[in-house]
């Protein structure tokens, strides 16, 4: 083992370029020098342990780790060897020290680390560089968010060291002129782990790996030297084993305590230690979890509420007067209704179906109008309220004028290497780069970009027209196998597995399905897209992705539910007269009907096989997969002792957090906020399923990124970015899909003209409602290809006895001088659903727009910290300024003792004698 110690440089590294004219004779030693006794080196393996955060001398902390396979039979061994001479030459060129571990020292026998050490004069460089806020003063403003019946919440809290295990600081941007203005006790210490291994990987993302000589301009960072297998792995280290302290007493164990007291699941009651979350991994991290924390909390209420108007509807059960009408045998099984589909179904009996009835009661009354109009609220409240916790985070965190140096110092690697021309910034009047694209290219990834997005949407479109297909050619199957099927006598569920059943729940499936393969190959897809824009920052960067991703999956997850919801059942004729798939007769596919309980009950079927199963796939995905890699990678090294296992080794064979790792996150996330409000008039419980969900997501991801992944690079964030926007959309078009759901989907609104209009004698009743509301035709009309086989009919059918059946629909009976023409009373329907929409989003808009007024987007006393904040840097600053000049003064006027008369010959005097 040979150790590097590199040498410090002041100059700034916007743009690296570590070295000089010569950098060729800039090289580093051999890897490994011989020590007698020991091929590599002189240190005894077996008596000093290695899993330490430090380099050999036990005092220099490892910032990053480098780790390379030595493979004789690559024949790029030497390529790669002198790309990676080349490159750690240059590290140490820009101050960063290193220290090798040799192959023969790795549990592999193949694998060499590079571990790198920044020193302060690195560390306060790139901390004035980057604008890293440091604390400067104990923050004086007493804090009064004591609230009351707050000791109703002890048992969700966690100690005061655990949630704030530092004290608060007012902070102001490093400057490494003014080192004594800052509360700097230890340099070694002053600057977190975090921000270290933020520093030195913005080194590594931008110095180059050929020399000068031959450099070009996009041979630099170690993204590339990644991509080409020059390296395997770059990563910062966790600081100890995750399920006991570690040996070393300089070690800060902050990864045992954030498993101890987060990352297990029998602590899901408990608040979640955000500061300790932030400090480990970095801002971006950090508000990802405070915001799926502060969802999670707010969905308690939504769950509650829904739980209510569930229970209401069991209670009311007995209450449904069009239910038991259908059930009746001397109305629903007097009434013999249309066959379903051509041929393959037969006549039947409107009281077959009380059981969909009754389920379809417990989703379609009263309380699901209401239960809409509560989360049009709610939502308006979750997203005011986190705007609220949002800006107390960024104050708290030190994000408050992030937005800007984003922009600015944020840029991207893969953005930089292309750039070949500098312009003047008008603003700070200084060069920055610029890239060189002509309009021609620009259109042209545009239109390649674009054009792309569109053809997986039409692809997602064209699979649900498929899956529709399916449904039309598949319910006649079914409905002829189940007729005297099995299953008919199964007590308890025989009666409930229907052919409208059957066809719903495979249909679902086989959806969800062409769903999670879409979604696999099109991630890769938007990717790709999203490079060949080449964003200038990373926040643009996600920004791009991330509006790609959620155009794919709004259409691939919620395309299937808006299908039933607002197409099915709504545009299938009558009897004689029934529209067919492409309008076209001969392909044999009868649009849909609503099963004989609504529509409404199909959706709520659609959306709890698609949302629990996404929640269920998603929960095996990000725990077991990364388990089961991990164990596998690690199998040979679980029984070597500590001092043998590396902490660089140990970390190595974790899973890699890719720079995208947050964003899946975010996805999974806004993608069921989309399910509870979408859809959520169709099922009072999706709130509920969502909350147990993310209540073991929280653990779950708090979990996997505490014990199966590398630790992350740390990066801040100020917000959780487009996100943001993109709840906003959903929100506001969520009172829209709720609007006409309840309207167009449900049987809400025919029911309540019927009870006032159309209702029989003086007083209101829903009696008679079920007859009303189905329409009358004359069997002998129904054309030959539409009436049943020779068999499929039951046995109770006469054709003789019965002449007429009945179908969902308000026309006219026959006979009638416009027969099956709809009736006034279906005008009055629509006219009626018109007015609910119209009058349901204006009182929804109104409460959100109202709520939005009435709740300030920051509360006052982060504004008065704010405020405060400014004033002291301000006037500290002119302290220091003034106090450093009085002493330069008195330095330069001090008195003089003089040997000689010459005044040249004179001392100043020290001003504190």
């Amino acid at each position: 083992m040979n150790r590097i110690a590199g040498k410090p440089r002041d100059d700034s590294l916007i743009e690296v370029q570590c070295g000089g004219e010569d950098n060729n004779g800039c090289q580093l030693e051999s890897f490994a020098e011989e020590v007698p006794g020991n091929g590599h080196n002189g240190v005894d393996k077996q008596q000093q342990s290695k899993d330490s955060v430090f380099f050999r001398d036990g005092v220099r902390r490892i910032d990053f780790v480098l780790s390379y396979y030595m493979d004789e039979k690559d024949k790029d061994a030497d390529k790669k060897q002198e790309r990676r001479k080349v490159y750690e030459a240059k590290l140490q060129e820009c101050g960063l020290e290193l220290e090798t571990e040799d192959k023969s020292e790795s549990e592999d026998g193949r694998t060499c680390y590079v571990k790198i050490h920044a020193p302060w004069e690195v560390l306060a460089t790139y901390a004035e560089i980057l604008k890293i806020k440091v604390p400067f003063k104990v923050n004086d403003i007493p804090d009064h968010r004591d609230m009351p019946l707050s000791w109703l919440c002890t048992p969700f809290r966690l100690p005061t060291h655990v949630m704030h295990p530092e004290p608060d600081f007012f902070t102001s941007p490093f400057d490494k002129s003014k080192v004594d203005f800052f509360l700097i006790d230890n340099k070694d210490t002053f600057f977190p782990p975090s921000t270290r291994n933020r520093i030195v990987y913005y080194i590594l993302s931008r110095c180059a790996y050929q020399n000068t000589a031959s450099q070009q301009n996009d041979k630099k960072g170690i993204k590339r030297l990644l991509n080409n297998g020059t390296y395997t792995a770059a990563f910062p280290l966790h600081d100890c084993r995750y399920w006991t302290q570690s040996r070393d007493p300089n070690c800060e164990n902050e990864r045992y305590s954030l498993y101890r007291y987060w990352a297990q699941f029998f602590r899901f009651y408990k608040e979640q230690p955000l500061d300790r979350i932030r400090n480990y991994y970095g801002e971006k991290i950090g508000i990802y979890f405070a915001w799926l924390g502060f969802y999670t909390e707010m969905l308690f209420y939504a769950a509650l509420v829904g739980l209510f108007c569930f229970i209401y509807a069991v209670t009311t059960y007995d209450q449904s007067v069009w239910s038991k009408e259908i059930c009746s045998e001397n109305i629903g099984g007097q009434i013999v209704m249309c066959p379903l589909c051509d041929k393959k179904c037969g006549y039947w009996k409107l009281n077959s179906t009380c059981n969909s009835t009754w389920q379809s009661h417990l989703f379609d009354n009263v309380g699901t109008v209401f239960f809409a109009v509560f989360m049009a609220i709610w939502v308006t409240l979750f997203l005011e309220l986190w705007k609220r916790r949002q800006a107390r985070l960024e104050y708290e965190w030190d994000l408050v004028d992030f937005e800007e140096e984003q922009q600015q110092l944020q840029l991207r690697p893969e953005y930089e290497i292309k750039c070949q021309k500098r312009r003047l910034n008008r603003i700070t009047q200084e060069m920055e780069l610029v890239l060189d694209r002509s309009t021609a290219d620009w259109v042209g990834k545009l239109c390649i970009c674009w054009s792309t997005v569109v053809l997986w949407i039409a692809l997602i479109i064209a699979s649900i027209i498929g899956v529709i297909a399916y449904r039309l050619a598949v319910y006649a199957a079914f409905a002829s196998a189940m007729r005297d099927s099995p299953t008919n006598k199964i007590q308890l569920v025989g009666s409930v597995i229907t052919p409208q059943l059957a066809t719903s729940v495979t249909a679902s499936c086989i959806n969800f399905v062409i769903i999670m393969i879409l979604n696999f190959f099109y991630e890769r897809v938007a990717i790709w897209i999203t490079d060949l824009e080449i964003p200038k920052t990373h926040l643009e960067y996600e920004n791009r992705l991330t509006v790609k991703m959620f155009l794919f999956q709004f259409v691939n997850y919620y395309s299937s539910c808006f299908y039933v919801a607002f197409f099915k059942g709504k545009f299938v004729g009558y009897p004689g007269d029934y529209a067919y798939m492409f309008n076209n007769k001969w392909s044999g596919l009868r649009n849909e009907e609503c099963d004989p309980g609504g529509c409404l009950i199909e959706l709520t079927t659609q959306l709890v096989i698609v949302m629990t199963g996404k929640q269920a796939w998603g929960n095996i995905q990000e725990a077991l997969v990364p388990w089961m890699k991990n164990w596998w990678v690690s199998r040979s090294a679980r029984n070597h002792p500590e001092s043998l296992y590396s902490r660089w080794e140990q970390d190595h064979d974790l899973q890699n957090f890719s720079q995208l790792g947050l964003f899946y996150e975010y996805l999974e996330m806004v993608i069921q906020f989309g399910f509870i409000t979408l859809f959520v008039a169709s099922f009072p419980l999706a709130p509920l399923l969502a909350l147990l969900n993310n209540i073991l997501e929280v653990r779950v991801d708090a979990w996997k990124l505490t014990t199966q992944f590398r630790r992350p690079i740390a990066a801040k964030a100020h917000s959780i970015g487009a996100w943001e926007e993109i709840l906003h959309m959903i929100a506001v078009f969520s009172v829209v899909t709720n609007a006409f759901i309840v309207a167009f989907t449900s049987d809400m609104i025919p029911r309540l003209v019927y009870l006032y209009a159309y209702h029989p004698g003086n007083e209101p009743t829903m009696q008679g409602y079920i007859n009303n509301s189905l329409s009358i035709f004359n069997i002998s009309q129904i054309p030959m290809d539409n009436q049943p086989e020779a068999g499929e009919n039951p046995g109770w059918f006469n054709s003789s006895d019965i002449t007429t059946c009945r179908y969902r629909d308000y026309r006219y009976p026959p006979g009638h001088e416009k027969e099956y023409s709809h009736t006034m009373q279906f005008w009055h329907i629509i006219a009626a659903k018109l007015a609910f929409i119209i009058i349901m989003e204006h009182v929804a808009f109104l409460v959100k727009f109202f709520v939005a007024w009435l709740i300030p987007d920051v509360p006052s006393d982060v504004k008065a910290r704010v405020r405060r904040e400014r004033y002291l840097i301000q006037e500290y600053l002119q302290k220091y300024e003034l106090e450093k000049l009085k002493v330069q003064l008195s330095v330069n006027n001090g008195a003089c003792t003089c040997d000689a008369p010459h005044p040249t010959a004179c001392t100043p005097v020290d001003p504190r004698l």
